[in-house]
């Protein structure tokens, strides 16, 4: 986060544009921000970015999105990506762990 707030800070003008154009595209529309988010999460975990991962898991969560949804979430990838997606789903494991969304 920390880095996140310096990069914004020396780029401020673009930072902000950026924000405007997530905000448009993640609200309620034809597809919920909820469904949007899993989405995203699902994306993110083909792309492997670990901070986009979290982030879009703790936006799905803040979105409405339960536990099994995200886990159906993880599911769909895994049946896309096969061993790699489960590698990386185990990030959103631990995370719904950390988060005491998980068992």
């Amino acid at each position: 986060m920390r880095l996140l707030e310096k990069f914004k800070q020396n780029l401020p003008d673009v930072m902000d544009a950026e924000y405007k154009f997530l905000d448009l595209v993640y609200q309620d529309g034809a597809l919920s921000s909820k469904t949007k988010r899993l989405l995203a999460l699902a994306i993110a975990l083909r792309a492997g970015c670990t901070n986009c991962i979290i982030s879009q898991t703790k936006r799905a969560i803040d979105a409405g999105a339960t536990k099994v949804e995200v886990l159906e979430t993880l599911a769909v990838e895994v049946a896309m990506s096969g061993t790699t997606g489960i590698a990386e789903s185990l990030r959103v494991v631990k995370l719904l762990e950390e988060m005491g969304h998980l068992d």
